[in-house]
């Protein structure tokens, strides 16, 4: 679809759309704002239509699929930044200021604050208990979700060796097809929607492997084949993706599950613990 607002070309197009797809148009119409921040699932269930009707809908107008259309209508909806020339760099640009620095940590510790809200200490617990329980836990994740799942591999390296990640979305396919109940995956995705991660678990549901998700949306297509779901608790636009504040969030879960997990397995948590502190230290000087 062309044009510089998606909302305006909806408006135009409205009248021939289907009576599943005004539902749709109008609940984006009157709350634009509020969509960019949904999962695809939360939409269909307040259109009340089906997850396939927002899809179809999408590529409607234009858009490939959920998240690239996200991205267009936050281009619709993205106001432009007042000129100012306070701070200002050559007329190209904006220095650094005090301001700047205090808006940035503001929205880091909301992002962490909101997750430590939304964190359920029976959540926690089961989530531990499964790992616990596994006798391999792997961490998947895709783009910058994957550097979460690496992050947290190796924060638990030091204390278990069951861990691992894989990066290659075939090699986690593969993984996951030969999983069984004795196996955990975890699986981090911001949106909860993306193929590669829906695909891996569908798989890995199938062959019997428990699921734990870390994501933003409690309902998502992920979600639908999670054992435990912890919810982090920052917005991203659609075109923040990869921003500070979602994987800080991701990682404040990941060091509660740490903590809580070395409590749980002290005795054994600290002895592995001091085996790979000692085989790294001469390589520290």
């Amino acid at each position: 679809m062309q044009g510089s607002s998606l909302l305006t070309e909806i408006s135009l197009s409205y009248n021939q759309y289907t009576k599943t797809e005004r539902k749709i148009a109008d609940y984006i119409l009157k709350k634009p704002g509020g969509v960019l921040f949904m999962s695809i699932t939360e939409l269909a269930e307040e259109c009340g239509v089906a997850e396939a009707s927002i899809h179809r809908f999408c590529r409607k107008v234009g858009a490939k699929g959920y998240q690239e259309f996200k991205m267009k209508l936050s281009l619709s909806t993205t106001p432009e930044e007042p000129e100012s020339d306070e701070g200002s760099a050559d007329g190209n640009g904006k220095v650094a200021t005090g301001q700047m620095f205090a808006d940035i940590l503001q929205t880091h510790i909301n992002a962490i604050r909101e997750t430590n809200a939304l964190l359920r200490p029976e959540t926690v617990n089961a989530a531990v208990d499964l790992m616990i329980r596994s006798r391999s836990v792997q961490f998947f994740g895709i783009g910058d979700s994957l550097l979460a799942a690496e992050e947290a591999r190796n924060k638990f390296l030091r204390i278990t060796p069951k861990v691992r990640t894989i990066t290659d979305p075939h090699m986690q396919a593969m993984a996951a097809s030969m999983a069984d109940a004795e196996d955990l995956l975890f699986f981090i995705s911001y949106s909860g929607a993306t193929k590669d991660n829906v695909y891996v678990a569908k798989i890995a549901k199938e062959a019997g492997a428990r699921i734990i998700v870390i994501t933003r949306f409690l309902k998502s297509p992920l979600t639908e084949y999670a054992d435990v779901v912890l919810i982090c608790g920052s917005n991203e636009g659609p075109l923040e993706g990869g921003s500070m504040g979602a994987k800080m969030s991701q990682l404040h879960i990941i060091d509660i599950l740490f903590q809580a997990y070395y409590q749980k397995t002290r005795r054994e948590s600290a002895e592995n613990n001091r085996r790979t502190s000692k085989a790294v230290v001469e390589k520290l000087f």
